[in-house]
């Protein structure tokens, strides 16, 4: 029985093709001492594995071809030299682009039986605790404030824009289109959305932040990101979570105009951060998403895609806007 594998075949020097990647077949992983064998079930695209395969993501690691695309995924235990975890047992680990792999048991996950594993790649996984941590410890959101999202459609911004309303917050989602702007505000309860693709962007973002912005809660950087230091009130605080306008160009937008003099003057708090700074409090996150989930106060929306020879396509149309919510791979 062969492994079925999505490789890197040459590394993008402009924008990402589906061509950069290659479909292969290699022997069947086998594991070790203190390992568990996954069969994946599923695995999840995001725009910030981009910035790895740039080398401008320090976390992923030294870019490379012929090795396997990194990512994370939900599977099965099918077979374990761990007593922690059984044949069977539902698990979130980084299982790459690939139908089966083996993983030391202490980088793997399980996954609660009373979870839908697929909430793994999306509410209940890295881009949910990346939302609530990103909102709730970096940018401190308090009822009544105004929330500013980017991205507001994609993984992580979709789910910003529902907990930042569930906080008490007015939400207001800056997305690429008319039809993504209907889903934000018509299902997802966002108070109101500016497309930046509108000529007439700014003036609208204007009369989106009346009373200006509190938390501005950042994917993209570039002119996004420019706008919103200009609508940002005194003490208000910037969640710098990616820089999707700069992952997938070998010509990248200028950094925005003001800095430092807009926080100097505002005394505005600008935080980058990674979700593995709050590992420790994953599981009372994980609750509270779910209980979330389980009342209909927030939902989670997937793209998906199937079988594993779609998922370069999949990426590439990601990366220009392509997705609503978590777009999913499925084997």
């Amino acid at each position: 029985m062969q492994n079925q594998q999505i490789l890197i075949d040459s590394l993008p020097t402009g924008k990402l093709v589906a061509d950069n990647y290659r479909l292969a077949e290699s022997a069947m992983p086998e594991i070790g001492p203190g390992q568990v064998l996954i069969k994946t079930i599923a695995f999840a695209i995001t725009a910030g594995t981009r910035a790895g395969l740039q080398g401008s993501a320090s976390y992923a690691g030294a870019p490379e071809a012929g090795r396997v695309m990194n990512g994370t995924g939900v599977g099965e235990v099918v077979a374990s030299n761990a007593p922690e975890f059984s044949v069977g047992d539902h698990v979130t680990a980084a299982t790459g682009w690939q139908a089966y792999s083996a993983q030391d048991a202490k980088l793997v996950t399980k996954i609660d039986p009373s979870h839908d594993p697929i909430h793994y790649l999306g509410p209940l996984g890295i881009n949910g605790l990346t939302a609530y941590f990103g909102l709730n410890e970096v940018g401190q959101a308090k009822a009544g404030e105004t929330v500013m999202v980017s991205a507001a459609a994609g993984s992580v911004g979709h789910m910003v824009g529902q907990m930042a309303r569930i906080a008490g917050c007015h939400t207001v989602g800056v997305c690429g289109s008319e039809e993504k702007g209907r889903v934000l505000t018509e299902q997802l309860g966002f108070g109101s959305v500016v497309n930046y693709k509108d000529a007439n962007y700014r003036q609208s973002l204007k009369e989106a932040t009346p009373n200006g912005v509190d938390v501005y809660f950042d994917n993209t950087g570039g002119m996004i990101l420019g706008s919103a230091l200009f609508r940002m009130n005194v003490a208000g605080r910037i969640s710098c979570c990616g820089v999707v306008s700069q992952y997938d160009t070998n010509t990248p937008e200028p950094g925005p105009r003001g800095i430092p003099g807009l926080l100097v003057n505002n005394r505005i708090t600008m935080r980058g951060f990674l979700v593995f700074d709050f590992a420790e409090q994953y599981s009372m996150a994980r609750e509270q998403i779910h209980t979330w989930l389980q009342s209909g106060e927030m939902i989670s929306l997937t793209d998906e895609v199937n079988g594993l020879a779609a998922a370069p396509d999949a990426f590439v149309d990601l990366l220009s806007g392509g997705n609503v919510g978590t777009r999913i791979v499925r084997l």
